[in-house]
């Protein structure tokens, strides 16, 4: 099967620049490409997650990879996708962000080369740059972008410095090019103009073919943005989402998405991936789960992981006599604590009014045994589980005994 027909049928494709000559140049021998990566936060988050993914299958492909920290690009914030002007960060800022995100894509694209922008962008002379690049772009032209246009629309404003952005970013092109013969850039489906840009300046600069995917924005089956929960953002970094969370959040998917993900979010054969959801559904979502875990967190987190609900939820298809698993997540405090106190302070409620809601709707459950309890007055006098519908667990234990 063509490469790029494999990954359209996976979902990564939205749009192709000359797909009829991107596919004779994949297939002619190695490629460089590259994907950009802005340090606005210390990790990155499920919204990057189908770009490192396709970046893992390229490499797989034979392709060489490089992962596009923007050290000088963040200095700026890009206005794709925005509806208003991202916060403009420190150097240092910049600097401890780009620290976190250079070792994920490394996790996902071991092979890849990690650069930072900044290398070139920072030393620019602006006059200079203006004559030599700013030349080959077409303001008229610009104000059709997307990112432009709506803003303007929207009479939300768009600041002179993220006008110029999508110079910056074809500029990266053009130097990745000249430095590594790199001449093929993916991003997401905001990224479409950016990236047209680019291969355009490559060609007019150096007079050669370059090229660009997108990859499409995706939203879950129920409309909801893709990795956002109740308690925000669900990140790739370990100390921001937890692999225990990182795990339920993938099993908890809409049964209509899973295999649509399995596709996306995983290495697995298709065929494997057809098996998976002509079965069980609870076994496919487990393998979701597991497979994406194993892929962010490494096997061991994963195997743990999958124990811990197997030990506390029971396996698909077995009937489980619920118990304590050591590594179920938990809060210590000192006894006795108000019911109220420890869904709140335990993070299974956010407020005392959240919990209450929860013990009305008989949502909230005690005990290795789950049975029902509903009394906001009563105090827990011992270490117990509670359980807040049914797979938000957390283990009371006493805070002497963590201390001991």
């Amino acid at each position: 099967m063509q490469f790029l027909d494999t990954l359209r049928e996976r979902g990564f494709v939205h749009q192709i620049t000359d797909e009829v000559a991107l596919h004779k140049a994949l297939y002619g021998g190695p490629m460089v490409f590259y994907c950009g990566f802005d340090p606005t936060a210390s990790s990155l988050h499920i919204g990057s997650l189908l770009q490192l993914m396709l970046m893992g299958h390229l490499v797989r492909a034979g392709h060489s990879a490089i992962g596009v920290v923007g050290g000088g690009t963040g200095m700026v914030g890009d206005p794709s996708g925005r509806d208003s002007t991202r916060d403009i960060l420190t150097p240092e800022r910049i600097k401890e962000n780009m620290f976190g995100i250079s070792a994920q894509i490394r996790r996902f694209c071991p092979d890849a080369e990690v650069i930072d922008n900044g290398e070139w962008l920072l030393s620019l002379k602006y006059v200079e740059f203006l004559r030599d690049i700013g030349k080959h772009f077409s303001v008229n032209r610009m104000l059709t972008a997307d990112s432009v246009r709506n803003r303007l629309e929207r009479d939300q404003g768009l600041s002179f410095i993220e006008f110029n952005y999508v110079l910056l970013q074809s500029f990266d092109f053009l130097e990745l090019y000249r430095r590594y013969g790199c001449r093929l850039q993916i991003g997401g489906q905001d990224q479409w103009f950016n990236i047209l840009m680019g291969t355009e300046l490559i060609r007019r600069m150096e007079g050669v073919d370059s090229w660009g995917i997108t990859t499409p924005l995706l939203a879950t089956a129920s409309g909801a943005k893709m990795g956002k929960t109740a308690a925000g953002a669900v990140w790739l970094d370990a100390s921001r989402t937890s692999a225990y969370d990182y795990y339920q959040y993938w099993y908890n998917v809409d049964d209509r998405d899973v295999g649509r993900f399995l596709k996306l979010y995983t290495w697995l054969p298709i065929p494997e991936i057809q098996e998976l959801e002509a079965g069980d559904f609870r076994v496919a979502k487990h393998r979701l789960a597991y497979e994406t875990t194993l892929i962010a967190h490494g096997e061991s987190h994963a195997a743990d992981v999958q124990q811990t609900i197997y030990a506390t939820f029971g396996k698909p298809g077995e009937k489980k006599v619920f118990s304590v698993a050591e590594e179920t997540p938990t809060w210590a405090t000192v006894f006795p604590v108000s019911v109220l106190d420890a869904l709140v302070g335990s993070g299974l409620c956010k407020s005392k009014s959240e919990a209450r809601q929860k013990l009305k709707e008989a949502a909230v459950k005690i005990g290795a045994d789950r049975a029902d309890f509903s009394d906001e007055k009563a105090l827990l006098e011992e270490p117990t589980i509670l359980w807040v519908g049914k797979k938000n667990v957390r283990n009371i234990i006493s805070l002497e005994g963590v201390a001991a």
